[in-house]
């Protein structure tokens, strides 16, 4: 499948919107019913029968919270510390152990079959549903073809995104695995107990209970077997794990936390780093990891294996693979991080972030282009104006940062 990028909406982000879901619909805008008619075009072309596309699409109103819901998921304008604060909980956890009880014969025939380590996969249904708990809640999910024609008809900046992921939709419809009544699920149309897009599910969704339907909503088995199967093409590596905390000695170059140069945990060793909870590096030249420390000098330092990258691949949003990361943990009896996070920081708007990133460049530090969004590229650039400014070169975009920027003369 493509990325499931941003397009995912974990049960937070259902919430967010789900406020709005009993609001008095809004008028059908100029234009709606006509973009009804070329996606039923584009659907039929696409191979959905005309039945199906034009039934499905038939007399739809745009979905008034939608549009707007884009503009809010939690994981993308929280800190990180109040993600993994929300989604990680001793209710979580407990909840989280239950399941891994009540479906321990399956988790470990999903094991056997696709290498990916049960924790992970209920960490991915805790976080993206809550183990299911707001499938049935009308409050919550919503409508999924609604969802998508809204979205390919009003966000005109995703069209074909929207257009594909709806047309993905029409044809689960026309195989059968659902019905309209039960194709429900976020805003963005994701679906089922571990939030798939449509695009997602013909690709890698699977039929584990062996009942002749991919059934991701009401089949605890299919919707864990499918998020393993998907996983696994991602490239998950069978017996690996996905990183761990790290401390970091004093008087450490930070500027060799650059997210994207690997070294082995050997090499890691050898420049200071060590475990920060019990246990040991693994063992292995072929082991290697980055060093990613989110929130700078002053919070918890990281080593990420490759299956991170992996759980990346679900979501984008380091706070999503950091909290399903460390969910996983968790339920697995492992400790809490041992190093806070700096909670008294302010976090950047996305103006301000826009604002860092211009002033950056203007300072001869290139970000990538001023989209308002910190990656490594932005980081790379904050790391290399805090070196010559006699600051820890960390990478860390904060408030007292782009004071920092802002003073700075042009042309340094």
């Amino acid at each position: 499948m493509h990325l499931l990028l941003r397009r995912l909406a974990p049960a937070l982000a259902l919430l967010s919107a789900g406020a709005a879901h009993a609001q008095e619909p809004a008028p059908t805008p100029p234009g709606f019913e006509a973009c009804l008619g070329t996606l039923a075009a584009l659907a039929r072309e696409r191979g959905v029968p005309a039945p199906v596309a034009e039934g499905a699409l038939a007399g739809l109103t745009p979905d008034p919270a939608v549009l707007s819901a884009t503009k809010t998921q939690a994981e993308f304008v929280k800190p990180i510390w109040d993600y993994l604060d929300a989604n990680i909980t001793p209710e979580t956890i407990a909840a989280g152990q239950a399941k891994l009880a009540e479906w321990a014969e399956v988790l470990g025939r999903i094991e056997a079959a696709y290498g990916v380590d049960r924790h992970v996969l209920v960490a991915f249904w805790g976080v993206e549903s809550g183990y299911g708990t707001v499938l049935d809640n009308p409050a919550i999910v919503r409508p999924v073809i609604p969802s998508l024609a809204t979205l390919a008809c009003g966000d005109p900046g995703r069209a074909t995104l929207w257009r594909d992921e709806l047309t993905g939709a029409l044809t689960i419809l026309a195989q059968g695995d659902a019905d309209r009544e039960r194709m429900t699920g976020s805003w963005a149309g994701a679906m089922g107990h571990t939030q798939f897009m449509p695009t997602a599910f013909l690709k890698h969704a699977v039929d584990f209970d062996g009942d002749g339907r991919r059934d991701i909503w009401r089949s605890v088995p299919d919707a864990l077997a499918s998020t393993a199967n998907f996983l696994k093409n991602s490239g998950w590596r069978r017996g690996e794990s996905w990183g761990l905390e790290v401390t970091v000695p004093a008087g450490f170059d930070y500027r060799l936390a650059d997210e994207t140069t690997e070294r082995t945990f050997a090499e890691w060793q050898a420049l200071g780093l060590a475990p920060a909870g019990p246990g040991s590096f693994p063992d292995g030249a072929d082991r290697r990891a980055t060093l990613v420390v989110p929130t700078g000098a002053r919070g918890p330092a990281f080593l990420l294996e490759p299956n991170f990258k992996v759980i990346l691949r679900y979501n984008t949003a380091l706070s999503y693979a950091l909290t399903v990361a460390h969910l996983s943990d968790r339920l697995a009896g492992r400790p809490p991080f041992t190093r806070d996070w700096p909670r008294g920081d302010r976090m950047l708007t996305t103006e301000e972030r826009t604002d860092l990133q211009t002033r950056l460049e203007a300072l001869g530090h290139p970000v990538g282009g001023a989209d308002g969004k910190i990656g490594p590229k932005t980081r790379a650039a904050i790391r290399a104006f805090q070196a010559g400014s006699g600051r820890v070169p960390d990478g860390y975009a904060e408030a007292g940062l782009l004071e920092a920027v802002r003073a700075a003369p042009q042309g340094r």
